[in-house]
């Protein structure tokens, strides 16, 4: 690794293969913390490549426990985290809403690092049991709609790195990954990014594959659709920019979508959702991001069919029957 460091520090960059070495080298815990601490924040301190983005993913899901879902028709939906903005849980809430339409789910998280409350800390306050068994997983996604793949159950580098990214509490190229490494392949995802440039290195990455996709980057700094101000949605078929009220829906502050100072708040926000207490900005954000990923798997579908389905969901009480029955 100090080789490795001295290129980098001299402003070298990794070829898809030196990355890919790398991260198979960390997953069988060969670099000490201080090296590895040193080694991500070096990603911190100038943009990612291609190539490294590519090669570190390739690596991951070269070594991960996958899961055979591929007889069930599944959307992912997550965003980097690493955004700062400290909102509630809205791609999890938006996960759960999505599968109350019927449209199965396979939500890909992790513990937060740089928040309150990540995916994986939201649902384990709820009682949720973390696990890779395809069995138990199955059952889920045929009681429930959605199951929920724990990144470090299924990526051995991810955990080899989870006490050096907790002590360092800041966002790491480890958040560029996780959404584009879920361990089941779905054939459709909705990806959140923290900034632009990571859109479009998702983008390039993507692109050439048989999976459908749509990635957002709300312009203010969100990693999903915040209705805070405009944000940037990629798919295959382009780039656009989107304005609320360019889907009929009200401008957003950023202390309508707050998420509180700890789980037990953002798990008190979560359930007051999930039982159609919201608020109506906190609604309007969980269901246009559930209208646009109900697109991106359906791109016939209008976005006010799509956010109808998801509202029939939410206030119907389906979404909050999903969660119900996965956490036994």
């Amino acid at each position: 690794m100090k080789n490795i460091l001295n290129r980098l520090f001299q402003h070298q960059t990794l070829s898809k293969e030196e990355a890919k070495q790398i991260l198979i080298d960390i997953a069988a815990e060969k670099y000490n913390d201080a090296h590895l601490a040193s080694f991500m924040t070096v990603f911190m301190m100038r943009s990612i490549t291609v190539d490294e983005l590519a090669g570190f993913r390739a690596a991951l899901l070269e070594l991960a426990i996958k899961p055979d879902l591929s007889e069930f028709e599944t959307i992912d939906i997550v965003g980097t985290g690493g955004d700062g903005k400290n909102t509630f849980n809205i791609s999890t809430l938006t996960s759960f809403v999505v599968a109350g339409t019927g449209q199965m789910v396979t939500k890909h998280g992790n513990y937060s690092v740089s928040s309150q409350s990540g995916s994986s800390d939201m649902l384990e306050s709820f009682g949720y049991t973390f696990t890779n068994d395809e069995a138990v997983l199955k059952g889920h996604l045929e009681k429930a709609n959605i199951c929920f793949l724990h990144a470090p159950k299924f990526h051995p580098a991810m955990k080899a790195v989870g006490p050096t990214r907790k002590a360092l509490a800041l966002k790491t190229f480890f958040n560029m990954l996780g959404p584009i490494v879920n361990p089941c392949s779905p054939k459709n995802q909705l990806l959140g990014t923290f900034n632009l440039e990571v859109a479009r290195l998702y983008n390039y990455i993507l692109q050439d594959e048989d999976t459908n996709y749509g990635i957002v980057h709300a312009l203010d700094g969100y990693d999903e659709v915040s209705l805070t101000g405009p944000f940037k949605f990629f798919t295959k078929n382009g780039e656009q920019q989107i304005a609320p009220k360019d889907i009929h829906q009200k401008k957003l502050q950023q202390s309508d979508i707050y998420g509180g100072n700890s789980v037990e708040d953002a798990a008190k926000i979560f359930k007051a959702i999930l039982s159609g207490n919201g608020t109506e900005a906190q609604n309007n954000v969980v269901l246009t991001n559930a209208a646009l990923a109900l697109k991106i798997v359906d791109e016939t579908k209008s976005f006010e069919a799509a956010f109808e389905e998801a509202k029939s969901s939410l206030f119907g009480l389906k979404a909050q029957k999903c969660l119900e029955l996965i956490v036994e």
